[in-house]
């Protein structure tokens, strides 16, 4: 086997606390991180000529080592020893610093794809202690379900959801830096932490638990993220919140039918991407 085609799933999040800000500069998070079916399509191949070829065609997106699909390919193509390098072709399907971790779910699929091709045999535990070191949102990634992220998001625990909800993403075509929102986020005290459940039988449970402690920074800098809010809410959704940093919001609909109805309407607005997606 010398090539794969994979998919790349985007990510929302049902829910993110930022618990404290810790010694090294990260924060500690609590999160509900849960797989869509808006994929990235990657090709990997192996190749004879030594080096790594990452290439994307998207704006803001890099193909040489700035790219986090090219660094994935370099720490395992060194462990491997093999002669020869690594094609990867990237079709961008997930908008760009949009909060729905485009970036590290191409990372994660560059890993177990190379673990395969290069017949390393890594277990999926050893693959994620990796995967932290390139991005924090990779473990998630190649864990491969819906889970509770803890510590910067490498501690994972399952989490079980009703199959299949329908979700409208609306983005504004705006990229946010994640940096930028956590070095502007003012933390306020928390009373005790509640304990996140870890079954969820209904949309109605999924809707009780939804919060988002980083729109207190975006949502004041791009007010848009706050009207797609409203509009989404007045097109159906059950509720609406951003996913991860931003700006990237998605609504809860019952079914399919008042997905796709709703896609059309939030997509009159002619400037936002929009789509209907599933949970996965």
């Amino acid at each position: 086997m010398r090539s794969i085609e994979l998919t790349a799933p985007a990510k929302i999040n049902f829910r993110l606390d930022v618990l404290r800000r810790r010694p090294d500069g990260y924060h500690d998070l609590r999160m509900i991180m849960q797989r869509i079916d808006l994929c990235d399509r990657l090709s990997i191949a192996l190749t004879d000529e030594p080096g790594i070829r990452v290439t994307c065609g998207r704006e803001g997106v890099p193909d040489g080592p700035g790219n986090i699909a090219w660094r994935a390919a370099s720490v395992l193509l060194e462990l491997s020893g093999k002669p020869g390098g690594v094609g990867i072709d990237i079709v961008k399907n997930i908008p760009v610093a949009a909060g729905l971790g485009g970036g590290s779910s191409d990372c994660a699929t560059v890993l177990a794809g190379l673990n395969d091709l290069l017949e390393l045999g890594l277990s999926s535990e050893m693959l994620m202690e990796i995967g932290v070191g390139l991005g924090a949102d990779v473990p998630f990634f190649l864990y491969g379900q819906t889970a509770i992220a803890e510590g910067i998001g490498e501690r994972l625990s399952p989490v079980t959801v009703p199959a299949g909800i329908w979700l409208v993403l609306v983005n504004p075509n705006v990229p946010v830096s994640t940096a930028w929102v956590y070095q502007n986020l003012q933390l306020t005290k928390r009373d005790e932490e509640p304990i996140l459940p870890c079954f969820y039988g209904s949309i109605n449970d999924i809707c009780t638990v939804l919060g988002n402690d980083l729109e207190s920074v975006t949502i004041p800098r791009y007010p848009v993220i706050a009207e797609i809010k409203k509009r989404l809410l007045g097109a159906g959704a059950r509720a609406a919140l951003m996913s991860g940093s931003g700006p990237t919001v998605f609504g809860i609909f019952d079914d399919e039918a008042a997905a796709r109805a709703a896609s059309g309407i939030l997509a009159e607005n002619g400037q936002w991407f929009v789509v209907p997606t599933r949970t996965l």
